[in-house]
């Protein structure tokens, strides 16, 4: 149900489109209820499914693109979005796990959980609590 004003030689008029089937519109102007032909009917013609490809396969059945495994070596854990350090759960020296919170992040009035991306020792924290920083700034190095 839409609803419109319309001001006509100086008259206002109020008019409510409770429904469309076909070619009739069934309306109500200034309280006065009226089923409107309209030329043509109206189609609401479905958008296509768009589906994407199948990833490409080799002969051997093995996808071609694999997903990028994290590096061996040192590597840090980047904020996702600018924001203010609320707690880091651990200190230099701990073991982690991949997808363990190892801090919290407040963004946009929200907290959000920073996981660990591998497994590993945790080389340096970076930041503090109260911190504010930058999205793509390192927070912890893991080892």
């Amino acid at each position: 149900m839409k609803q419109y004003k319309y001001k006509i030689n100086g008259n206002l008029y109020n008019v409510t489109v409770n429904d469309i089937e076909d070619n009739i519109a069934r309306v109500e102007v200034n309280g006065t209820p009226y089923n409107v032909e309209l030329d043509k009917p109206i189609k609401a013609a479905p958008k296509p499914v768009t589906r994407p490809a199948a990833a490409p396969k080799t002969a051997t059945g093995a996808p071609v693109v694999t997903r990028p495994v994290a590096a061996a070596g040192k590597g840090g854990v980047k904020s996702p979005l600018p924001g203010v350090i609320l707690d880091i759960k651990v200190k230099e020296g701990d073991m982690v796990k991949k997808g363990q919170t190892i801090l919290i992040l407040e963004a946009m009035k929200m907290e959000n959980n920073i996981n660990a991306d591998r497994d590993g020792k945790v080389a340096a924290v970076k930041v503090s609590k109260g911190d504010s920083v930058l999205e793509g700034t390192d927070l912890i190095i893991i080892e």
